[in-house]
C-alpha cells in the first residue's frame, strides 16, 4: 500500500486542534531560517533540539537537488528542467534564505549541460546570481511546462494550481509542495 503524505496531512487537519504544516524543500526567510542559530550559539547544550531541527531543515535543499539530479539520469544530462518557484514561501516575492533558490544554484553548478526554465510569478527578473548563468531562462508557467522534460515544483504558489496532471505526461515530476494534484 502506498500512502500519500498530503492526504494524511489533510485528514489529520480535520481535527480541530491539529494544523500540520505542508512539507517543502526546506525552511527559508529572514528569521526562522537564521534566528534559531543565535540561540544555538548562545546556549548550545540547552538548544540541542533546535540545532537538530535546523540541521535537518538546512539539509533539505541538497536532498531535493539530489532527487532532481537523479531525474537527470533518466532524462539525460541535457534535459530541460522547469523549476517552479524561487521564493522562500508561497505567494510572496521574497527570496531571502530561499531553499528553492539554493536548490537551483546547486543544480546549475552541477549540471552545466542541462537547461533550466525558471518560473517565479512574483518577481519580474531573475536574481543576479542566476541571471549570469548561460543555461538559465526566466520563463512563464505555460511555456516552461510545455518545454520541460523534468518539472520540479519548489514553491506552492497559487499560480501553480493551474498545472494539471494531463500537462505532465511523459515528464518526470518532483513536487515537494503537494501543489500538483
Amino acid at each position: 500500500m502506498i500512502l500519500n503524505v498530503y492526504d494524511l496531512i489533510k485528514l489529520a487537519n480535520h481535527h480541530p486542534r491539529v494544523n500540520i504544516l505542508q512539507p517543502g524543500p526546506g525552511v527559508g526567510g529572514h528569521c526562522i531560517a537564521v534566528d534559531p542559530w543565535f540561540i544555538v550559539s548562545a546556549v548550545p547544550n540547552e538548544a540541542r533540539l533546535i540545532a537538530c531541527a535546523r540541521f535537518v531543515n538546512d539539509s533539505k535543499p541538497i536532498f531535493v537537488a539530489n532527487k532532481i539530479s537523479e531525474a537527470l539520469t533518466v532524462k539525460g544530462s541535457s534535459a530541460k528542467i522547469a523549476c517552479l518557484g524561487l521564493a522562500f514561501k508561497p505567494n510572496i516575492d521574497d527570496l531571502r534564505e530561499s531553499p528553492s533558490l539554493q536548490i537551483v544554484e546547486e543544480l546549475v553548478k552541477n549540471h552545466a549541460n542541462a537547461q533550466f526554465l525558471i518560473v517565479e510569478p512574483h518577481i519580474s527578473e531573475l536574481p543576479l546570481q542566476l541571471k549570469t548563468q548561460r543555461n538559465i531562462k526566466f520563463s512563464n508557467l505555460k511555456d516552461a511546462i510545455k518545454e520541460a522534460d523534468i518539472v520540479a515544483v519548489l514553491v506552492g504558489h497559487s499560480a501553480f494550481s493551474a498545472v494539471k496532471l494531463s500537462d505532465l505526461v511523459d515528464k518526470v515530476v518532483i513536487d515537494v509542495t503537494g501543489k500538483i494534484e
